[in-house]
């Protein structure tokens, strides 16, 4: 039997972090074009609009970041049509304590649904780009959120 759910994808990281700190991290809008390949080379447009270019198919995505910092959630709207976005894609931080990991861990869970009008192989494109996604965001908010030695910035 096959279980895969077909309208939302999970995955989760453990970090060596404080939840503020991952939160404040993924929470940021230019930052957050370091590790999401659908949006690279990110520009800001207003105070929680922004732009990137997508490294599949080198379109413009737009974002439009959501945040509830009391319970470390963070909403990612994103289309083509930055007056028409749809939030399909969240990140929830949860602390380490509430998982027996102790104060110095946090997890990280990206949920992303599926849009009715994506096909399988994008769907799975999605599935396999978030899934790689969280080892760079765990290094990214494990090296207190800096680009690693020697590399030059991916977005600015």
């Amino acid at each position: 039997m096959d279980i895969t759910d077909p309208h939302c994808h999970c995955c989760s990281c453990e970090v060596l972090s404080s939840p503020e700190d991952a939160f404040n991290y993924l929470s940021d809008g230019l930052k957050q074009g370091e590790w999401t390949f659908g949006s690279w080379n990110r520009r800001q447009i207003d105070e929680s609009l922004f732009v990137g270019t997508s490294m599949f198919d080198g379109k413009d995505t737009y974002i439009r970041i959501d945040t509830d910092p009391n319970h470390f959630l963070i909403y990612y709207h994103l289309g083509s049509d930055p007056d028409n976005l749809a939030a399909r894609n969240m990140i929830r931080v949860v602390p380490g304590e509430v998982v027996q990991a102790g104060s110095k861990k946090c997890i990280v869970t990206l949920l992303a649904w599926r849009s009715a009008f994506m096909d399988d192989l994008r769907w799975k494109q999605l599935c396999v780009s978030h899934e790689s996604q969280m080892f760079i965001i765990k290094s990214r908010i494990e090296a207190g959120g800096a680009a690693l030695p020697g590399s030059t910035p991916l977005s600015r």
